[in-house]
C-alpha cells in the first residue's frame, strides 16, 4: 500500500473527517534534502475535523501525528498540515 494511503486510512479512521486530501507533494522536492526516487518523502494533507475545534493548533497537530503514528512518520521526510475546525 502506498504511504498517501497508510495516511488517509489512519486520519480517516481516527477522525472521519468532512474533508481529507492527501497529497505526495515528493516531486516538487527533487534535488533537495530527503527526496526519494519514487515519491512517498513529502506529503501534505488537509483535512476539516470540526471535533479538534476545542483543542490549540499544536494539540491539533498533536493529535493528526499520533493517528498517523510513529512508523509511518519514520517513513516520509516532511509532512504539511492544513487541520480546519
Amino acid at each position: 500500500m502506498r504511504i498517501a494511503d497508510e495516511i488517509h486510512k489512519k486520519l480517516n479512521d481516527a477522525f472521519q473527517p468532512e474533508l481529507l486530501e492527501v497529497v505526495d507533494d515528493s516531486e516538487s522536492h527533487r534535488g533537495h534534502a530527503g527526496f526519494q526516487d519514487g515519491g512517498e518523502s513529502h506529503f501534505n494533507v488537509m483535512l476539516k475535523v470540526p471535533a479538534l475545534a476545542s483543542q490549540s493548533r499544536v494539540a491539533r497537530h498533536r493529535a493528526v501525528h499520533a493517528a498517523i503514528g510513529k512508523d509511518i512518520l519514520a517513513r516520509i521526510h516532511a509532512l504539511a498540515l492544513d487541520i480546519r475546525v
